[in-house]
C-alpha cells in the first residue's frame, strides 16, 4: 500500500517568485488552509522542498 501526504496551504503566495507560485498551483492549491492528497513520490517531495515554507504536510494511509 502506497503512501499518501496530505498538503495544505499555510502562507499566501503574493510576494513570492514565480518558481514558488507556480510549484504550489502545480501541487493543486489555489487557497489558503486548502488540503489536497497526493501520492509519495520523489517528484512530489521535490516539489514540496521547494516550497516548504509555505506548506505543511501530514502523512495519511
Amino acid at each position: 500500500m502506497s503512501n499518501k501526504l496530505e498538503i495544505t496551504l499555510k502562507r499566501s503566495v503574493i510576494g513570492r517568485s514565480e518558481v514558488q507560485r507556480a510549484t504550489v498551483q502545480t501541487l493543486g492549491l489555489r487557497k489558503m488552509h486548502q488540503s489536497v492528497v497526493r501520492e509519495d513520490t520523489p517528484v512530489v517531495r521535490g516539489m514540496i522542498n521547494k516550497v516548504s515554507h509555505l506548506v505543511e504536510v501530514k502523512e495519511v494511509q
